[in-house]
């Protein structure tokens, strides 16, 4: 206790604070003098805070108190019974509860000055579902929704530019090294303005200089014109060749295939189009809604401290720990039951896993197919430029 006043009092003495403690004398504060105190402390994170305690009544001041440390999720020690015992002692400005408190606030103050803030704008305002029925109250919600995420896509770019390494420092730098090198460069367009001057029929030359100036811009823009066609020209070819060659694999297929392999066929990929979108598709959709639900929570968090990762930290070790026995009680009791519907579990997993990769396999492999298929093509369409002739496929050449 004692080296939590020695920081109390410290920090206090300190700026913004200014104040003339010793240990002593600030452990000999009377209870309305420590609230004070609190509340000053509050209002140096929150200046919406700035109270004097003695023109407001206690349960007004306890209220706004416990309010604004529940938004900088300030969480008292103890259960229910000793939150209980927390809000009396902070209306009657308790040492023991006041203490902690004052020493959690000082530890991290910029920290809590920025939760505060973004408290103030992403605190969302809960408006009852029967007034939203209102189409007016519903469209001004809804702006207010609008408000509230482009606010955070700000603050988020602004706290980036901040961490950036940008500072207004260099770029005066840049700026002064820039005009430097202006007032150069003028310099020496003057100084070569004189010297043209001296030349016989320069305003002639001049203009000849930038007709030609011109005449090149022109050709680099004739020149960019005509690359854009040829891609386009490369483009639509490789469409007519895929196009032909799909025309001639469906006549190819039209010709030889049966209608017992064509129903086969199609019965195979009907079930593979089935299972992708039954089974496959959903399961991906519904891991992607979880993944996007756990974002937006993330978002919508404050952020965090070093003492609430390592609270979160401990929370974890202890589910774990519990999960850990869990298991041990669950293979101690071996039931035989529960075993043999554990086989048949992992076997289906098994089974499921196994469907899976081989879908995955067949759709690469058909990606693969038309990767190649547009290769040949492009392929065909070289050598046709080169010597005019199309070069027959193997299956052709039969």
């Amino acid at each position: 206790m004692s080296d939590q006043i020695k920081f109390i009092v410290d920090n206090l003495n300190k700026e913004p604070f200014g104040k003339n403690y010793n240990l002593i004398t600030f452990d000999s504060l009377e209870p309305m003098q420590l609230l004070q105190v609190l509340s000053d402390v509050l209002a140096e994170i929150d200046p919406k805070q700035v109270v004097d305690i003695r023109e407001e009544m206690p349960e007004q001041t306890a209220k706004r108190m416990l309010s604004l440390l529940g938004i900088l999720k300030y969480k008292p020690p103890g259960n229910a019974t000793d939150m209980s015992n927390f809000r009396q002692g902070l209306v009657i400005g308790s040492k023991p509860v006041i203490y902690p408190v004052l020493h959690w606030l000082l530890q991290r103050t910029n920290e809590l000055k920025k939760r505060a803030y973004l408290a103030r704008f992403l605190i969302k305002l809960e408006v009852p579902s029967e007034f939203l029925q209102d189409e007016t109250v519903a469209d001004t919600n809804k702006q207010y929704e609008d408000l509230m995420e482009a606010f955070k896509t700000l603050h988020k770019e602004c706290e980036q530019l901040k961490t950036s390494g940008f500072s207004t420092a260099e770029i005066r730098r840049d700026i002064s090294a820039m005009e430097e090198e202006k007032d150069q460069l003028i310099k020496r367009v003057e100084r070569l303005k004189k010297r043209v001057e001296t030349v016989q029929n320069h305003q002639r030359m001049l203009k000849i200089a930038r007709q030609l100036r011109v005449e090149k811009e022109r050709e680099e823009f004739l020149a960019q014109q005509k690359q854009e066609q040829k891609n386009q020209l490369f483009h639509a070819v490789q469409r007519l060749q895929r196009i032909q060659n799909q025309l001639k694999s469906m006549r190819h297929a039209a010709a030889d295939a049966k209608p017992e392999s064509l129903m086969k066929r199609l019965e195979e990929e009907i079930k593979f189009n089935s299972y992708m979108v039954t089974e496959k598709f959903p399961k991906e959709l519904e891991n992607k809604k979880k993944e996007l639900q756990f974002l937006q929570k993330v978002v919508s968090e404050p952020a965090m401290g070093h003492s609430d990762l390592l609270e979160l930290e401990s929370k974890i070790n202890e589910i774990n720990t519990q999960i850990s026995q869990l298991i041990e009680k669950k293979m101690m009791r071996n039931e035989p039951i529960e075993g043999k519907l554990s086989l048949y579990r992992q076997q289906a997993s098994i089974i499921s896993r196994k469907k899976e990769a081989k879908a995955e396999e067949l759709q690469e492999a058909k990606e693969k197919l038309a990767n190649l298929e547009r290769e040949v093509s492009v392929k065909t369409n070289q050598t046709r430029e080169f010597d005019g002739t199309e070069v027959l496929k193997g299956d052709e050449v039969s």
